[in-house]
């Protein structure tokens, strides 16, 4: 059995660094743009440390969790330690582990919510190259003062097009949290992007 599979691999103090987590994963999204410090990478567990501390935090055993790359070593140790199952498909997931979105993604093939129910939709954690000196954008809307200058690294081509119509649907649509080694940021549905030249 490895590393991915054992108690050892969960936090050591569960309950401090799950707030720790929540709290920041939560400031993120109200304060879209902005890159969070979430923590280091947990030993033996082959994911980065803000994507593990964020799984271990925020699900549980009412949450199914959608994973891009069926590793059922992680599976198990995301179940171990949170009751987390696996959802078989994307439109079941509460949450969703993306780790190569190159890959493609389509943001409709998640839990949407409904107009009665939004909260019903899904959270897609993300894990990218970069969540700096990318292709630059501007972010407006809620938590967000004036202008949020964004710069992701490794999306798709299509991903702001498909954001316009997740934004759209408001107050429908899926909330994103990209993750980069320890770090996070959130992109809330209630946040409008604009592409600057070159994306």
């Amino acid at each position: 059995m490895n590393g991915a599979s054992t108690l050892a691999a969960g936090l050591l103090d569960s309950v401090h660094e799950t707030q720790l987590a929540f709290r920041a994963v939560l400031d993120a999204l109200a304060r879209p743009g902005r890159v969070r410090a979430i923590g280091p990478a947990l030993p033996g567990v082959a994911l980065g440390g803000a994507m593990a501390r964020l799984l271990l935090s925020l699900s549980d055993d009412e949450t199914p969790v959608w994973w891009q790359h069926a590793d059922p070593d992680l599976q198990h140790w995301l179940r171990f330690h949170t009751g987390a199952t696996v959802a078989g498909r994307p439109e079941t997931a509460s949450f969703a582990v993306l780790t190569d979105i190159r890959q493609g993604l389509m943001l409709a093939d998640f839990a949407l919510g409904t107009a009665a129910s939004p909260e019903f939709s899904a959270t897609l954690l993300i894990e990218l190259p970069g969540l700096e000196h990318g292709p630059a954008l501007e972010w407006h809307g809620p938590g967000i003062q004036t202008m949020q200058r964004v710069g992701l690294q490794g999306l798709p081509a299509d991903f702001w097009t498909q954001w316009q119509v997740n934004h759209a649907a408001f107050a429908q649509g899926v909330d994103i949290v990209f993750t980069c080694g320890e770090h996070a940021l959130g992109l809330p549905r209630t946040t409008r992007v604009r592409r600057l030249e070159g994306v």
